[in-house]
């Protein structure tokens, strides 16, 4: 078994916009870059990017997320909002369901963990 080094990945970033379901405001291009995953295939981490928008986030995974630029929003059901900018690291707990705003185009690092149902 060996430590992986995830700045010397080889995995390619994926560009996206979401679905039109999830949208609130903007129509934000999104890109992932998945640098590591277990062979269960349960836990990953990379680094994510979001455009200015605003979009409806339903967590079914846990996600440790560390803000590396941008300005961010996320707001729970019951309205609790949490600005999060670069330096800022938190957990996003599974079952955590609401809304995430990029107020300044946002960078992440991210590693989440998915249990199988």
């Amino acid at each position: 078994m060996n430590v992986h080094l995830l700045a010397e990945s080889t995995a390619e970033t994926e560009t996206y916009f979401l679905a039109p379901e999830k949208l609130l405001s903007g129509n934000p291009e999104q890109s992932v870059r998945v640098t590591y995953t277990d062979a269960t295939e349960q836990f990953f981490a990379g680094t994510w990017s979001s455009d200015v928008g605003k979009w409806r986030i339903n967590y079914t995974e846990e996600e440790y997320c560390e803000i590396i630029e941008g300005t961010s929003i996320i707001t729970s059901d019951d309205g609790a909002a949490t600005t999060v900018t670069s330096g800022d690291s938190f957990v996003v707990p599974r079952g955590f369901s609401g809304t995430w705003e990029v107020v300044e185009p946002t960078s992440k690092k991210f590693v989440i963990y998915e249990r199988r149902q």
